[in-house]
């Protein structure tokens, strides 16, 4: 999931910290994800997914799979 996140920051030119600004989604819980800790809930996604206008879905397939 993390590696999806990062491919969107990278693609739209964002930091985790603008992203977090944008969408109340921590940077501590973008740590966490990324080390594998915890995994994102379903208000977590939400606000990704309209942020980065992809479904939430996106962030949920194997990183093999494409749309």
């Amino acid at each position: 999931m993390y590696q999806r996140l990062s491919e969107l920051m990278k693609k739209s030119g964002e930091t985790a910290y603008q992203v977090s600004k944008a969408t109340g989604v921590s940077q501590t819980a973008f740590s966490n994800w990324k080390a594998g800790l915890a995994s994102p809930g379903t208000k977590s996604l939400a606000a990704l997914a309209k942020h980065f206008n992809v479904p939430m879905e996106y962030f949920l397939e194997s990183d093999g799979e494409s749309k």
